[in-house]
């Protein structure tokens, strides 16, 4: 969450009330939430056209995409692409407004994802070699 807090500086003080609202001091945090959480902030920002945080988040996003391991690859694609997809369209905005932003190799965990969902893939881990 660090990096995408660097990236995004606006979700700070909302940050600090979800840390605040949801865990104690010890609790193991849940990142899949808390990756919902910032995409509801991330929405939110391209709803009102503030727009000025997304190169620097999309980069993060492709950094994990491209240099994380494992769990990590996973978080950012089942975890907060997905949640970024379902947000968009909860708020009847089409997934392709993002694809501007997208990085090469995230947007290949992108359109995989909505391939999954249209039927187009039997397999949601992430684009076939």
């Amino acid at each position: 969450m660090q990096l995408l807090l660097q990236a995004c500086p606006s979700y700070q003080k909302q940050w600090d009330a979800y840390v605040q609202d949801n865990y104690e001091n010890g609790d193991e945090q849940l990142l899949y939430i808390d990756l919902a959480d910032f995409a509801t902030h991330f929405v939110d920002l391209y709803k009102k056209h503030e727009l000025r945080e997304f190169p620097a988040v999309f980069d993060v996003i492709e950094l994990l995409h491209i240099s994380g391991d494992d769990f990590v690859k996973e978080a950012a694609s089942v975890g907060l692409l997905e949640d970024l997809q379902n947000r968009l369209l909860s708020n009847e905005i089409n997934t392709n407004a993002f694809n501007q932003y997208l990085k090469q190799e995230s947007l290949k965990w992108w359109n995989h994802l909505n391939d999954f969902w249209d039927g187009k893939t039997k397999y949601d881990g992430g684009p076939e070699k």
